[in-house]
């Protein structure tokens, strides 16, 4: 039961990252890298991108 709650946090996590970089003012195949990469890196990908590149994120993909 645990186990599901936590892939249940890390799901909606992942879709609100992904949302967030979507609405990003860059180009759409940058953005859409970025999203597979969060996709593919799981867990590590999701910490990385909300304590380090959040703010970020946008001036690193211009």
């Amino acid at each position: 039961m645990i186990a599901f709650i936590i892939w249940v946090v890390g799901l909606i996590l992942t879709i609100k990252a992904c949302l967030e970089i979507w609405k990003l003012p860059v180009d759409g195949v940058k953005k859409l890298l970025a999203i597979v990469v969060l996709l593919i890196t799981s867990w590590i990908g999701l910490i990385v991108y909300y304590l380090f590149a959040k703010d970020k994120l946008a001036d690193w993909l211009k």
